[in-house]
């Protein structure tokens, strides 16, 4: 009850995994070991058709292309083992969990199948707190069905059953991810002042996100979530990271203006002086 009391604040704290806990891709990785050429264009070419939610294309391959129907689970647990992760991820928590009245809940909701996600992150995120593509197997073993996919619109789904589950307050979540699958679930938890954070200078992702926190480090998101929830100025951010043995070495803000300019459609204006 004395820990119970000593907590404070309470907060979700939701990742996407695809390129915001890991480096690669599983679509590419799941590709190269299959031996499948063309994933990116296959991809581009879902993408472009805009017939399934962005971050949903490898599902659909894995359900409909003839080249993917060998896909067996075995193989995404196998593609879970290659994927190069993000330093530091397990520290994350357990950083934030070790702040004075403070208690984190880290899950991981993402379009990759939860398989590949489960086999990545395996020793560092309990498996029940994964929530990936859920796809369904015949007896033979075969991809038949999809019972979830975490995409677009249904990332938000799972964030606010699990903000409901754990009898949180719709401003006590924190989501990171980087791309544009993550968009309806960053602008969803904008708008009940919840804290959004990309990891990447994607166009669109980053002009919605809260903040944006570029490194190679998984531990770079303590930064936005010190400052903006517990705070914190950056000599107190910095001493966190070199009481657990870390130096940041270089820390650089930057504003990020997205401008395209071109030419007039016609040089003949009296604007234009020769």
């Amino acid at each position: 009850m004395a820990e119970e009391r000593r907590i404070s604040k309470h907060y979700l704290l939701a990742s996407d995994f695809d390129h915001t806990l890991s480096f690669n891709d599983s679509g590419v990785v799941l590709s190269e070991l299959l031996g499948i050429e063309g994933f990116q264009a296959k991809i581009a070419e879902i993408s472009r058709k805009n017939f399934i939610q962005q971050g949903g294309e490898l599902s659909y391959l894995l359900l409909h292309d003839p080249e993917y129907k060998q896909v067996r689970s075995h193989h995404l647990v196998e593609v879970g083992k290659k994927i190069r992760l993000k330093a530091n991820i397990r520290l994350v928590s357990h950083l934030l969990n070790s702040l004075d009245g403070y208690r984190f809940s880290l899950y991981v909701i993402s379009a990759a199948p939860e398989e590949v996600i489960q086999s990545a992150l395996e020793g560092i995120v309990p498996p029940e707190n994964i929530y990936g593509t859920k796809l369904r197997y015949n007896d033979q073993g075969e991809i038949c069905g999809i019972d979830r996919v975490c995409a677009g619109f249904g990332k938000v789904a799972v964030l606010d059953e699990l903000q409901s589950g754990l009898k949180l307050g719709r401003d006590q979540v924190v989501y990171i991810g980087d791309g544009s699958s993550d968009i309806h679930v960053m602008l969803h938890v904008n708008r009940y002042d919840g804290l959004t954070i990309a990891v990447s200078e994607a166009k669109y992702i980053s002009q919605i996100a809260k903040r944006t926190v570029l490194s190679e480090d998984a531990l770079s998101v303590l930064v936005p979530i010190l400052e903006e929830l517990a705070g914190w100025q950056s000599p107190r951010i910095r001493a966190l990271f070199e009481a657990h043995g870390f130096t940041v070495q270089e820390w650089d803000k930057v504003k990020t203006d997205w401008l395209t300019i071109e030419p007039m459609a016609s040089m003949d204006s009296p604007m234009v002086t020769q």
